[in-house]
């Protein structure tokens, strides 16, 4: 790896169109290379960028970039992408403080058309833009991009019923890997197995349709009665899959490793007057060994050994200790049931999957879905847990206040990489949660900070509590713990001693920072008492009566500032008539850009030198 003859000398899409045809294939080594480098080393998403090197090639020999417009949906399959679009002298900084995303982002580059990191956005979107174009008399193409999983989506069938009345110059690409990040279920993958494993039914389509054609008078006239026609005749002539029934011309199964292949295709796609579907099948983590027999695995991934695939980190995290915890409550209870979207390995569901098939529920990607299909199961008397990435559950708010809130409903909420994630930036930060829970009436919201703590909490969540119940806790493993704190309560603990003037208000992974300051504080003789809570919805009101007898109160929070619990615990203790100082420290109206965790912690002064430094200052004024 190093030598990059063909990639190197990339500046544009335009140097991709002069390199000869018989080079492509190793111009496509040289990506597979070059991808495995970077990501090895900066982590990202390695196995859905090794499925669509060949696709992405070729997109780019047969469209005119930026003048035609591409959507990539999730985007975290747009590496090859970068490197195509005069990215490949930035393309070491992937992911990391101040390089280039890890997703498209129009402040990047031109060719990057919108910003994406969620899914079954694509098509919504593209059709977006195509319309746009057509209003302002641009003809150019217009390509969304989607995988199968994101297909799962609703949202990507709201957009194809929409924009089957389309006329022309709008492609959609449908990257079938037969995968999301979980192996896919329901029955959207089991019908596009069904196309897979039938190809000869697009090569009779066009026999028909050319034979019609070609019979004198009568033959194009029976041509349109058949596309008119409702009959089973019709079915038998030009067996219509799912795409041509929501008014898309559907081509393939195409080969999504075959250069030529696929040039034809999208040439042939160009020529059509109404909206076209291509179904490209694909191999994801194609090209690297360790990847291709385990592509879940390599989905996302941090840094590994390249001979060997390898992780060159690991220890026990909170989703291990959830999906265990989960495991041992479920054997002795079947009413427990786990459900996931798309998520299985991710949230630590494995083992329970295993165990407990019948109990177990991956939805697909459909977080809305996942949230009433929990509801229903509530309301006749199981005890549902729906295990999800903090930054996906976003798209289920509705559900969240009309399904389970408002009807009373006993739905668990296991919310995974709550807080800063790191360098999957903007669109992956969990730090929106508790706002949006905050202001969820009959919701109960637990936050603990190490293993003992979640395990107590997922427990009193489903026995104890009432109505919609989350317990959040961050990516990784447990951080430093002080002595003198023995056990975490599931509502909150008290540490250091009650007599100082001086009070942290803090919750979830922040403590672990906040005990190490008080240490350091104590050494340059500032005492601070630490108020550590861990049901922080509702918030007990002991903790604010124990709050008013310090002169000063800093509230240390890895969320948004507004709708937080240190708002609302601020408006709490100036109702009980308060009289000391109060301030808050959290994330202000923004988005928190890519940089590993310490990094986006230190520069929020959420850090042990970060809490230091803020109260120093504050004692001193």
């Amino acid at each position: 790896m190093g030598e990059y003859k063909h990639l190197s000398a990339i500046r544009s899409p335009k140097d991709v169109k002069r390199i000869p045809e018989q080079e492509i294939p190793a111009l496509c080594t040289e990506i597979r290379e070059k991808l495995v480098e970077v990501v090895s080393v900066n982590g990202g998403h390695l196995s859905p960028n090794l499925g669509v090197v060949e696709l992405t090639v070729a997109l780019h020999r047969c469209f005119h970039f930026p003048k035609d417009s591409i959507v990539w949906d999730v985007g975290h399959q747009s590496y090859t992408h970068k490197l195509l679009t005069g990215r490949y002298e930035q393309f070491d900084t992937l992911r990391l403080k101040d390089g280039i995303s890890g997703f498209p982002k129009r402040e990047e580059s031109p060719y990057d058309d919108f910003n994406t990191g969620h899914s079954s956005t694509s098509i919504s979107a593209a059709f977006g833009i195509a319309n746009a174009k057509l209003l302002s008399g641009d003809n150019s193409y217009t390509i969304a991009v989607i995988g199968d999983g994101s297909f799962t989506g609703g949202l990507a069938f709201e957009a194809v019923n929409n924009a089957g009345r389309f006329n022309k110059n709008f492609i959609v690409v449908l990257n079938d890997n037969k995968m999301s990040i979980s192996k896919n279920v329901g029955a959207f993958p089991r019908y596009l197995t069904t196309v897979r494993i039938q190809p000869w039914y697009i090569r009779v389509k066009r026999g028909t349709q050319n034979f019609l054609s070609h019979i004198p008078l009568i033959g194009r006239v029976t041509k349109a009665i058949l596309r008119r026609s409702k009959s089973g005749i019709k079915n038998l002539v030009y067996k219509n899959t799912l795409f041509d029934d929501f008014g898309f011309t559907y081509f393939g199964p195409i080969d999504g490793h075959d250069i030529e292949e696929l040039e034809n295709a999208f040439n042939a796609a160009k020529k059509e007057t109404k909206p076209v579907l291509l179904h490209v099948v694909t191999k994801k983590g194609k090209g690297y060994q360790p990847a291709e027999e385990n592509p879940g695995e390599f989905h996302g991934i941090g840094q590994f050994d390249i001979d060997s695939g390898e992780p060159l980190s690991s220890h026990k995290g909170f989703s291990a200790v959830f999906g265990k915890t989960l495991c041992e409550l479920a054997a002795n209870d079947g009413k427990i049931c786990a459900i996931t979207a798309a998520m299985t390995g991710g949230t630590g569901l494995n083992e329970f999957a295993k165990t407990y098939k019948n109990r177990f529920f991956d939805v697909g990607i459909a977080e809305e879905h996942a949230v009433t299909f929990g509801c229903g199961m509530s309301s006749k008397g199981y005890r549902p847990v729906f295990a999800v990435y903090s930054t996906f559950l976003q798209r289920a708010y509705d559900q969240l206040i009309h399904d389970a809130a408002l009807g009373n409903l006993h739905l668990v909420l296991g919310i995974d990489r709550a807080g800063i994630v790191g360098s999957d930036g903007e669109t992956h930060q969990g730090v929106f949660d508790v706002s949006m829970l905050n202001s969820i009436p009959r919701t109960t919201i637990f936050s603990p900070s190490y293993f003992d703590g979640l395990r107590s909490t997922l427990k009193n969540a489903i026995y104890v509590q009432d109505g919609l119940v989350a317990v959040r806790y961050p990516r990784g493993g447990e951080l430093y713990r002080p002595e003198s704190l023995t056990d975490e309560s599931v509502d909150y603990n008290i540490v250091g001693s009650e007599d100082a003037k001086f009070l942290i208000v803090t919750y979830g992974r922040l403590f672990s920072y906040a005990a190490k300051a008080q240490e350091e504080l104590k050494k340059q003789d500032i005492d601070v008492c630490i108020l550590k809570l861990c049901k922080i919805k509702p918030i007990n009101p002991q903790t604010i009566e124990f709050a008013r007898g310090f002169e000063q109160v800093w509230f240390f929070e890895e969320g948004i500032l507004n709708g937080g619990i240190a708002r609302t615990f601020s408006d709490m203790l100036t109702w009980s008539g308060f009289e000391g100082c109060y301030h808050i420290r959290a994330i202000r109206d923004g988005f928190v850009k890519q940089m590993t965790v310490d990094e986006a912690l230190h520069m929020l002064r959420f850090d042990t030198e970060g809490i230091v430094n803020i109260i120093k200052k504050e004692t001193k004024a």
